[in-house]
């Protein structure tokens, strides 16, 4: 992970710095003077040798130090935390209905042995994996916002104000969310547990007297979620660390929808900041889903243990 973190912390430094134009021309303008050009330069620290900027901008960002926003004014650092009041409750929200919703889905499905309803559900998962977040967050707008009413739409978060009213504004736009994920997990979980279910061990123990619904559970549904498990790591990391296209549909001021301001501003500390954050998640969470194997799957310790001995 601290290897991974190094190169991508190379990569988002020299990769701004290898892309043609002049950051201050860009934030200033043509119309600025050069001594304004020159007291923006001088403030991103671009006029200084590019050995010195990376070590100045690698030792600010070990102490939580990632410079100014050219837009904002304010420390980058401070604009991210701030966002991630509405950010990490929206990936909470949809990370939790994708787990509640596809993990038992998937299980009744593999389950019914029926064949109309392995049709609906491949199609309805087919679905659910073609049509655009945007759309699908439009099309639930359109239907529990304006006609149904049964969600308003325009409110903002804020938990200390209004919880409720914050926990409502977040609840559409984690089922836009949520359901490409769910369409996949699905179908992950269904296809998993079938083929866990035509095993011999589950004959064995289902001879010996065990029940059906111990054997599923205790055993089958184990097995079946080692690749499981990575898939729902990658689908984790990008919703918390991407939900661009979301944010900005329902205006809600979270990590995408400040990344959307920062790249139209071109605003390269803040941009460099959020690609820092969004790279640190990712890499996070693949390192839970690693050690997730350990407790999902005993062969996984068993073998490491086995090696060392």
């Amino acid at each position: 992970m601290i290897i991974t973190m190094l190169l991508v912390v190379v990569m988002i430094f020299f990769t701004f710095r290898v892309i043609p134009g002049d950051p201050a021309l860009i934030a200033l303008g043509i119309e600025a003077d050069e001594s304004q050009l020159a007291a923006l330069r001088s403030q991103l620290g671009t006029d200084r040798p590019i050995a010195e900027q990376f070590a100045s901008w690698l030792l600010g960002a070990l102490q939580g130090d990632l410079g100014i926003s050219l837009r904002f004014k304010q420390p980058v650092t401070k604009l991210i935390v701030d966002r991630l009041t509405v950010s990490i409750p929206l990936a909470l929200l949809s990370i939790t209905l994708v787990i509640a919703v596809s993990i038992p889905l998937g299980v009744l499905l593999a389950l019914a042995r029926n064949r109309f309803v392995e049709l609906s559900f491949s199609y309805l998962s087919q679905l659910g994996m073609a049509i655009p977040s945007f759309w699908a967050a439009l099309l639930l707008m359109l239907l529990f916002g304006l006609a149904l009413r049964w969600i308003p739409l325009g409110e903002t978060v804020n938990w200390q104000r209004d919880a409720a009213a914050s926990l409502r504004a977040l609840v559409l736009p984690a089922v836009a969310i949520a359901l490409p994920a769910i369409a996949i997990v699905v179908r992950y979980v269904r296809g998993g547990l079938v083929d866990q279910l035509r095993q011999n061990y589950v004959r064995t123990a289902l001879s010996k007297g065990l029940s059906f619904h111990r054997v599923v559970y205790r055993h089958a549904l184990r097995n079946a979620l080692m690749p499981i498990t990575t898939v729902l790591g990658v689908i984790f990391a990008d919703i918390v660390a991407g939900t661009v296209i979301i944010e900005t549909v329902f205006a809600l001021p979270g990590i995408g929808l400040l990344l959307v301001n920062a790249v139209s501003y071109r605003d390269f500390p803040l941009i460099q900041g959020l690609a820092l954050y969004i790279a640190a998640v990712v890499v996070a969470l693949n390192l839970v889903v690693d050690l997730l194997y350990r407790v999902v799957d005993p062969r996984v310790r068993l073998g490491r243990s086995a090696q060392d001995a």
